[in-house]
């Protein structure tokens, strides 16, 4: 796989050598000591580091493998995931087959959970986890690729600015895609889009899957699908812990035109998506992709009617959309009450509230949105009008 060795996942054989890089980092171990022991590292941190070095060289003596390591964390992944929640639920992961590998192409709202949550159904439903797909803009620092190398993640160049560069970086990626489903048997998650969908509109890029076929242009595009074994992925946060910020930037695109992140915002979205509150999460698989699709268009439409129709829509959603001011009058979207009990309504409303008074006003618009969109476009899918 050497003309893969930019982009690709560690094997087993570099993973004692990763971790023990990985406990030598300074930096990694200040921020493992500050979201461990927030209180004690501020003033002792020379105290602290050392002590966590040597807990995680026990903890990790003997890991060999990236199977092992992933079992190895789970229970604490398992934990993070249910402290952050209200419970996860999943639906369509009975139709994966066992010994077959699937692309599941996803909506994407969160950097680091979605493909998470995606992993904690696969991993507990007893099958191989995915390879994921992670953009170079989120590797800046050594120990965050080393991480999310070890964790089956491998690279989208997405910074390279040259025509002819980002062509060869794509051609490359389809490549990897193609070699790790058709001939390692080994499951991908990428998102339908690049960048999450911060107004809540989930929406396929056809680029992505025109990009899937670059390197197969020998074979047609509906048997490559076939091969491919596309599943649709749903994931529905009740609450996002972003939501604030997204608000944020849609508003200042809206009205400047553009948006530039400030140093070190991602990391900032990536902590507060993995720790903050969520509420209940959905993931939905669709049903993986049959028939006969000519080109990325039609495919497109096919991934926005499972992905936008498996969505699952909380109390939350329906009470933004009812103050919408983009809500389809032709629509028939039920009132939130005709659906859910009276209690869980008013637990969701104050929820809602609150995070409208917490939102400057001049942003609400944008967060009412986020939460409405998903009703419109589930409610068209049922329509029959996407």
């Amino acid at each position: 796989m050497g003309e893969f060795e930019a982009i690709r996942p560690y094997n087993d054989a570099e993973v004692p050598g990763v971790l023990a890089r990985l406990i030598d980092d300074d930096h990694f171990i200040g921020i493992l000591a500050g979201y461990r022991f927030p209180r004690l590292s501020k003033g002792l941190g020379w105290v602290v580091r050392p002590l966590l070095r040597t807990r995680l060289r026990q903890e990790l003596s003997g890991i060999q493998s990236v199977a092992a390591l992933q079992d190895k964390l789970e229970p604490y992944v398992d934990r993070a995931i249910e402290k952050a929640s209200d419970g996860v639920t999943y639906s369509g992961i009975d139709q994966l087959r066992s010994g077959r590998a699937y692309l599941f192409l996803a909506n994407h709202r969160d950097i680091v959970m979605d493909p998470a949550f995606v992993n904690y159904a696969v991993y507990h439903a007893g099958l191989p986890t995915p390879r994921i797909a992670i953009g170079d803009n989120l590797l800046q620092k050594p120990f965050v690729s080393d991480l999310m190398r070890l964790n089956k993640s491998f690279i989208v160049h997405r910074s390279i600015s040259g025509r002819r560069e980002k062509l060869a970086a794509y051609q490359n990626l389809s490549a990897y895609i193609n070699h790790s489903i058709r001939q390692d048997g080994q499951s991908i998650w990428i998102a339908q889009a690049e960048g999450r969908a911060k107004d809540g509109d989930d929406r396929t890029d056809s680029a992505i899957l025109k990009m899937f076929h670059m390197s197969c242009k020998d074979e047609p595009f509906a048997e490559l699908v076939k091969a491919l074994n596309i599943v649709p992925v749903s994931i529905s946060y009740e609450f996002d812990p972003c939501d604030q910020a997204k608000a944020r930037e849609l508003h200042i695109r809206a009205t400047t035109g553009s948006y530039t992140k400030a140093p070190g915002e991602d990391d900032v979205s990536i902590a507060l998506g993995i720790t903050g509150y969520k509420g209940r999460v959905h993931v939905a698989f669709g049903e993986p992709v049959s028939g006969e699709f000519e080109d990325a268009k039609a495919l497109a439409q096919e991934m926005d009617r499972q992905i936008l129709g498996n969505y699952r829509l909380f109390p939350a959603s329906y009470l933004a959309y009812a103050a919408w001011d983009g809500r389809d009058a032709e629509l028939a979207v039920p009132a939130v009450d005709a659906l859910f009990p009276a209690e869980e309504i008013e637990v969701a409303r104050a929820e809602w509230e609150r995070r409208l008074a917490e939102c400057p006003a001049e942003y609400r618009a944008q967060l009412v949105r986020q939460y409405a969109q998903p009703v419109l476009n589930k409610y068209r899918v049922l329509a029959g009008l996407e």
